[in-house]
């Protein structure tokens, strides 16, 4: 059984998630703390329930989802995976941020890289990964096909999608990926996204405003 605790961090109102399972291995998914309070606020969760992490997954590289990647690493002693097609988005996070009067340091790379339909696995869970670009180049989204959930990063959201005038955006490639590859998921799949409230699979194929 599939724990998920669901943080919203820094000023982009980011939603990180922790994962976990009863072998009290976690990961997490999109560690966007900033501020010293939100660090504070993760790792105390993690401590407090003597969970593990074992890797953090980023699925994609803005900067509202990586601000707290470099502290993670250095407290847990862990590494990071992401898709090779993000890296550029990651390493232009630090100019990103200073044009909207933001400071952070530069996020470091991700020791691990990965790719569409390969599989993430830590303690007795399994996520399958899918590639769906569109909001950039190297989005992915994690499914788990037992628990009916997915972790959508930004390119589904609640009655929206994400937007694709970013670096490596592309609204043609954002539709794509989301009909092709989500929407193909079962209607009750639970949709976990990085900003917003969760929905599910059917609700955005029936009510979603912003799709074609």
């Amino acid at each position: 059984m599939i724990d998920i605790q669901t943080f919203v961090f820094n000023p982009f109102q980011e939603n990180t998630y922790l994962v976990s399972d009863s072998s009290l291995k976690c990961i997490v998914i999109d560690p966007g703390c900033h501020f010293e309070a939100e660090r504070q606020q993760l790792v105390s969760y993690i401590n407090n329930k003597q969970l593990q992490p074992q890797v953090i997954v980023h699925t994609h590289g803005h900067i509202d989802h990586v601000m707290g990647i470099n502290f993670l690493k250095e407290y847990y002693h862990i590494q990071a995976i992401m898709h090779p097609a993000d890296l550029k988005v990651l390493r232009s996070s630090k100019d990103f941020a200073g044009m909207v009067g933001l400071e952070i340091d530069q996020p470091s790379d991700p020791e691990q890289h990965t790719g569409d339909n390969e599989t993430l696995e830590f303690g007795e869970s399994r996520f399958q990964i899918l590639h769906v670009p569109g909001h950039s180049p190297g989005s992915i989204a994690l499914y788990n096909h037992q628990e009916g959930i997915v972790f959508s990063g930004d390119v589904l959201f609640r009655r929206g999608m994400g937007r694709t005038d970013l670096m490596g955006g592309n609204y043609n490639t954002l539709v794509e990926s989301i009909q092709n590859k989500l929407f193909t998921l079962p209607d009750e799949t639970i949709v976990y996204p990085g900003h917003g409230e969760t929905t599910t699979i059917g609700e955005e194929k029936r009510q979603n405003p912003v799709l074609p």
